[in-house]
């Protein structure tokens, strides 16, 4: 390849990992610290603290408009300066020069207009730092702490599912499972390094790095008990619906069994149908009567994926399903053609579709929002949980080595950084300075990988960037070391540096693809911090790799082609 093409690639990438690694930067130095405690709340929180807040902004802008309505109004409300501009814009009226608080309101039609349009800024506001927070790289519990939450397992829902009271056995068991469970679901990627332990009998015990966050709870807690498919009774549905209109006060028991047993037939049941509202907090629909014994359990399920409904656009759920779920579920779709099929995850119904024709093994599912379909998929490709877990406690926890150790850590790593590019200045001159460019292009990409990859950084983490940046100076090492003895023969400047990196080739390769296979099988067998490490070193490896064998020899061909220069500087004893 030649100059112009390796160029192109550097380019290419630098701007690759700069997009990588913005969310990561953005939210770290760009986001106030204020807006990142709130963005950790519950999706019922924020809702709450939306509508308080137009409330009172609202408030505040009306007492404006009585006592001083011709006054600049403020700089907060910006956001209402915009929406304002494009009403005036409609309505064909020149936009003011200075915006009062009487020109603002004027805009609006009337109170609740006001309200909601405050109430949605501060909600994209929140739920978009929300979206930001899952998409950066993550200090880990060592170095920033984290959230604890204490899970309890219900035996009583145990004893349901198996139909008898459960052994010791089958209880540790159960508990073992959910563990194991939990564990994929939290750390999909491998990277997150939870802590998950059993502690007692029935009572699960786990640390995830990060702010405490209720709704990461929920993520990983969703589908706790079941997700089944069950038939809807239209004409249940209709004859419970105007039973309801006509009644007050509770009329069903806690199982959604009607305490009239009249209003519908034995063997049905009522379940609420929920939708994602703009929080994506679920609200109440409607009800639905649907026959109590699932058409089809969701243990069948064994591959779950999100798509796109080529049509909408839509996200989608397709799955497939074992060789028995198959067969029920071709029957049970055959049997009820033209009928509802509901999909009901823990009591809820989450989503329906008309049964047009019988299906075999794969199904589609739609109703969902995108993460609210990752999240399932995730679920489902996780299986259900063995035992429903209860969410005992929930807190935010310090960092696990305390502030004086993560200074001092910080402080050795930096220092040690310093010191490297020192020394690379000091003994190899010119060809240093190479090195060290190659060295701080090579712990940008690294960064930006992690940060895509959406990794926990952990001091062991840390420990694999101090060692790839080890192995990275070691490879410009022997590469400027064959360039001298080329240099040495009397060679010229260009074939020196042509020969230098030619030989050096298979000696930097060797050395790194070893130490990459230990790292490739560190991931697959390490857990927690040691698959952090492995991570973390496979992805230096190949930075390395790059910046030593592509980056450094661009410079050099840059200052021996471009520049014409005639002396390589090498170090002191090279003239």
């Amino acid at each position: 390849m030649n100059k112009r093409g390796r160029l192109l690639v550097v380019l290419v990438v630098v701007i690759v990992c700069g997009v990588f690694l913005w969310p990561t930067y953005n939210w770290y130095f760009n986001v106030p610290q204020d807006m990142k405690d709130l963005s950790a709340a519950s999706r019922e929180q924020i809702r709450e603290y939306s509508v308080t807040m137009a409330e009172t902004d609202l408030e505040e802008l009306q007492s404006l408009a009585v006592k001083e309505p011709e006054s600049i109004i403020s700089a907060k409300y910006d956001f209402l300066i915009d929406y304002a501009k494009e009403q005036y814009k409609i309505e064909g009226k020149s936009v003011p020069a200075k915006w009062t608080v009487k020109d603002v309101l004027a805009t609006f039609n009337n109170r609740d207009k006001a309200l909601r349009t405050i109430e949605n800024y501060y909600a994209e506001l929140l739920l978009g730092y929300k979206d930001d927070r899952e998409n950066v790289l993550q200090l880990g519990l060592d170095l920033s702490g984290g959230m604890s939450i204490l899970l309890e397992a219900d035996m009583e829902s145990l004893a349901k599912r198996l139909q008898h009271t459960p052994t010791a056995d089958e209880q540790s068991a159960a508990v073992s499972q959910a563990i194991e469970i939990l564990n994929n679901r939290i750390d999909k990627f491998g990277v997150t390094e939870p802590q998950i332990r059993k502690q007692g009998d029935t009572e699960i015990a786990i640390e995830i790095p990060g702010a405490a966050d209720p709704d990461r709870v929920n993520t990983f807690l969703k589908g706790k008990g079941s997700l089944n498919f069950h038939i809807v009774n239209d004409e249940a549905t209709s004859a419970w619906n105007a039973y309801k209109d006509q009644n007050a006060g509770k009329l069903l028991d806690d199982d959604g069994h009607p305490l009239n047993p009249d209003v519908i037939d034995a063997g049905l049941v009522v379940r609420g149908f929920y939708s994602k509202d703009s929080y994506g907090v679920d609200q109440y629909q409607r009800d639905l009567v649907i026959y109590e014994e699932p058409g089809l359990d969701g243990v069948h399920i064994v591959n779950a994926q999100v798509g796109s409904d080529s049509v909408t656009g839509r996200p989608v759920i397709n799955f497939t399903l074992d060789r028995e779920g198959g067969e029920i579920f071709y029957q049970l779709t055959s049997a009820h053609v033209g009928e509802t099929l509901a999909i009901v995850l823990d009591d809820k119904v989450k989503a329906g579709a008309r049964i047009s024709e019988a299906i075999r093994e794969s199904v589609r599912m739609s109703g969902f929002e995108r993460q609210e379909a990752n999240d399932l998929a995730l679920v489902l490709r996780t299986a259900a949980m063995p035992v429903d877990l209860n969410v005992v406690n929930q807190q935010s926890v310090g960092a696990a080595l305390g502030e004086d150790s993560i200074q001092e850590g910080i402080k050795a790593i930096t220092i040690g950084f310093i010191l490297v590019i020192a020394f690379m200045l000091l003994y190899y001159l010119g060809a240093g300075f190479v090195a060290d460019l190659a060295l701080v292009l090579n712990l940008f990409i690294i960064t930006a990988i992690l940060s895509a990859l959406n990794l926990t950084l952990t001091l062991t983490s840390i420990a694999g960037l101090i060692l790839t940046v080890g192995m990275a100076v070691d490879a410009n090492v022997i590469i400027f070391e064959r360039i001298k003895e080329e240099y040495k023969l009397g060679k010229s400047v260009e074939a020196s540096v042509k020969a230098g990196f030619s030989k050096a080739f298979w000696t930097v390769m060797d050395a790194n693809l070893t130490t990459l296979i230990a790292a490739l099988f560190l991931s697959q067998i390490g857990s927690g911090p040691v698959q952090g490490f492995a991570y973390t070193l496979a992805v230096g490896i190949v930075s390395s790799m790059f910046t030593a064998l592509f980056v450094s020899r661009l410079l050099f061909d840059f200052a021996t082609q471009q520049l014409h220069i005639k002396k390589l500087s090498l170090g002191w004893r090279v003239k």
